[in-house]
């Protein structure tokens, strides 16, 4: 089935590259107008040129997600302009250090904390409002298997996705009664530059390419969507929902 977002409203969060910035070309292409939020302009220009050339909208937010206020501003604004949001992807991340816990550097820890923790916590809370006022409000909540497998060395970037997904959890309890569905997508070893940097001597073209996650991850906006408060992991070309223990 077709996945139709015409006259609905979508922030992505780091979409100036990787899997965010193919997120929302999908979304685009889906009809839903995207508000496409990252730091580096340049990457948010070559995307709205592709959104345009395609027939699709999208209005460009250059912001840093440690502006805490920034984040604050931009759910004003959407209520301005739009008077509600309809889809939320928290795809904006960072990884880090590779390194034994004991000697990552106190800025490093704080950095990984406040950009994939944070700022999801206080973007949740400046668009909550507005997912409750559209009759079918989707949250995408980027994760990683990081979270569950607890890698040796990868301490800050595993506690972070933790995190967001317990987060995500009680959101989607609090929210079970309503039209919103709330849910996180772990994308698996993907071809980025994130991926690249964690693990530099892995062959990237034996990964998936982002164009190929995002349409994997793109049908958790449709309006159709019944599940919540669900993880989903890509499994053999596919996503499969998995629930962690109450």
């Amino acid at each position: 089935m077709t996945l139709d977002l015409t006259g609905r409203v979508a922030v992505v969060t780091g979409a100036s590259r990787g899997i965010g910035y193919f997120i929302a070309r999908e979304l685009a292409a889906a009809g839903a107008h995207v508000i496409a939020v990252a730091r580096t302009v340049g990457g948010l220009e070559e995307l709205d040129d592709q959104i345009k050339a395609a027939g699709g909208q999208a209005t460009l937010v250059p912001l840093d997600l440690a502006d805490m206020a920034g984040i604050d501003r931009l759910g004003g604004a959407i209520h301005e302009r739009w008077g509600k949001l309809d889809i939320l992807v928290a795809n904006a991340g960072v990884l880090g250090v590779i390194s034994p816990i004991g000697h990552v550097e106190a800025k490093t820890f704080e950095k990984v904390m406040t950009i994939n923790v944070t700022s999801t916590w206080r973007l949740i809370r400046s668009v909550d409002p507005l997912l409750r006022l559209s009759d079918a409000g989707r949250a995408i909540i980027l994760s990683s298997n990081a979270a569950h497998s607890a890698r040796a060395f990868w301490a800050p970037y595993a506690a972070s996705k933790a995190a967001v997904e317990t987060m995500m959890r009680s959101w989607a309890h609090e929210t079970q009664s309503l039209p919103l569905r709330v849910n996180a997508a772990d994308p698996g070893a993907t071809r980025t530059a994130m991926r690249a940097q964690a693990l530099p001597g892995e062959d990237p073209e034996t990964l998936p390419h982002p164009s190929e996650i995002a349409k994997r991850i793109v049908p958790l906006a449709s309006p159709e969507l019944k599940e919540t408060g669900l993880i989903f992991q890509a499994k053999h070309n596919r996503f499969v929902a998995y629930r962690q223990p109450e």
